[in-house]
């Protein structure tokens, strides 16, 4: 990605965190960068564009560190606490495309659909080591699809924990949080 593409990138993912979607203009987004509006739509055709690359790029780097990290390991508990830990990381050094991935989630435009079909995605991959893990009598039995949306959740959780306990938070802290009462809970 060339340094304008970045910075338009970088600028649009604070905005639509800070401000929301339909609030944030391309006006905004180009006084802020400092570019032309044809230097913006040599990029980008649309503030929707701008939406649906940010969202893309965000999932990707969720879902290339999880699969990375989930392959190096054989036990399906250490691939959930992989998971788990990535996800609380990903929140700490990432908010803002965690906060707009959130924030879009619910409505009927394609932004939304995508951003449903992103998280569903993810959530299903989850739901695929959870089943893998209880066939190989490592998990618990019990409904794939509510332990993979718990885990999932957690990235809702570590948010909330992070915007009320911003001096406190330590990444660590909440992953050992979590593995007291979540992965204890899991184990077969």
């Amino acid at each position: 990605m060339n340094k304008t593409k970045r910075k338009i990138f970088e600028t649009s993912m604070k905005l639509f965190a800070q401000k929301g979607y339909e609030a944030t203009s391309i006006e905004e987004i180009t006084a802020m960068v400092g570019v032309a509006k044809g230097t913006l739509y040599y990029h980008f055709s649309s503030k929707e564009e701008i939406f649906l690359f940010l969202v893309s790029e965000g999932v990707k780097l969720l879902q290339n560190s999880i699969e990375i990290k989930t392959s190096k390991y054989e036990n399906y508990i250490d691939k959930l606490k992989a998971i788990i830990l990535i996800q609380i990381k990903i929140v700490n050094k990432y908010e803002e495309i965690i906060t707009i991935l959130l924030s879009q989630f619910w409505g009927n435009e394609q932004r939304n659909q995508r951003c449903k079909e992103y998280i569903c995605n993810y959530i299903n991959r989850i739901e695929e080591i959870v089943k893998e893990g209880i066939e190989a009598g490592q998990i618990k039995n019990g409904d794939t699809k509510i332990i993979a949306s718990e885990i999932y959740g957690l990235i809702c959780s570590t948010m909330m924990y992070k915007t009320n306990n911003k001096e406190q938070f330590n990444v660590m802290n909440v992953y050992n949080q979590y593995e007291n009462t979540i992965i204890k809970g899991l184990r077969a």
